[in-house]
């Protein structure tokens, strides 16, 4: 009996072994992964799943439309309860390093060396900027010949204005337009963020401001003009990364190095319009983009 016992013993020990190791192993082999609640950032995520779980062994765990955005992934990521997520250059230079100033990519270094003082990288950089931008209409545009905000201004008395209640009262909203364009509209209406792209394709206005990944963008008759004095910062989208994360699984980077400069912003307004228009999912509209960039290997 006594022999029994410690055989016993001594498979009982084997077998916790064996699931300590293989639970840090299924532990080690998984990288978690944050998005916003936005349109643009499920296909991202969906996208990001998809390549590192068909390039690497390693499996992610996607956590999808955290509320509040970089208000609550940055912190879980300070913490490690997140290893990365895609981010947004100027919200990264305002909201997370707390600068004052206007963000432009020439601070590029600026924003990594911010970043690496908190641990953590910016790479895999997209390639489209999510930034405020004026639309018209086509035919106000091919009248007047505007490309930029500038040429804007000089006949904003001829043209009706339209934006959300919020954009006339926010400092980087309609004040600065006037301040640093000197814009003056013949009129301007106060309507509802979602009735924009209505409003201006059935002429009750003439301009409308809009972000550049808008969905709408895509499939409406509108030209998208330049802001040429650059008052609006860059919001240019790529992964704010743990450095622990990339050398704990230096694999990953090759997959970020993969996505560098994949996405323009007609391909990223495409992709959210067929998700919010035409009602496809995330993870449809994710691989068909990367089918077709020849990134899937079936």
């Amino acid at each position: 009996m006594k022999k029994k016992w410690k055989l016993s013993a001594v498979l009982l020990m084997v077998v916790l072994v064996g699931v300590l190791f293989t639970g840090c192993g299924n532990d080690s082999a998984t990288v978690q992964m944050a998005t916003k609640p936005m349109t643009e950032q499920y296909i991202l995520g969906s996208m990001m799943k998809t390549l590192i779980e068909q390039d690497t062994d390693l499996t992610v765990e996607l956590t999808e439309g955290v509320g509040g955005g970089t208000s609550n992934i940055q912190p879980a990521m300070e913490k490690g309860d997140f290893d990365f997520y895609p981010e947004y250059t100027g919200t990264g230079w305002n909201n997370v390093l707390k600068n004052d100033t206007f963000y432009t990519e020439n601070l590029f270094g600026d924003l990594q060396s911010g970043y690496a003082d908190l641990g953590m990288t910016w790479t895999g950089m997209l390639g489209f900027k999510n930034t405020y931008r004026l639309a018209v209409t086509k035919e106000a545009a091919d009248k007047y010949n505007l490309k930029t905000f500038s040429d804007l201004a000089a006949v904003s008395d001829q043209l009706i204005f339209g934006a959300n209640y919020d954009f006339y009262e926010r400092k980087d909203g309609y004040p600065l337009l006037q301040s640093a364009y000197g814009m003056n509209f013949k009129d301007t209406m106060d309507m509802d963020i979602g009735l924009k792209y209505d409003a201006i394709q059935q002429k009750r206005i003439d301009v409308t401001p809009v972000f550049t990944t808008d969905g709408q963008l895509s499939a409406s008759d509108i030209v998208v003009l330049e802001d040429d004095q650059g008052i609006y910062p860059s919001y240019l989208c790529g992964f704010v990364v743990r450095k622990d994360a990339l050398e704990t699984h230096p694999e990953l980077q090759a997959v970020f190095d993969k996505v560098q400069n994949l996405i323009s912003d007609q391909d990223m307004s495409k992709m959210n319009y067929q998700v919010e228009t035409e009602g496809k999912s995330p993870e449809e509209v994710a691989a068909a983009f990367l089918k077709e960039k020849g990134l899937l290997n079936n």
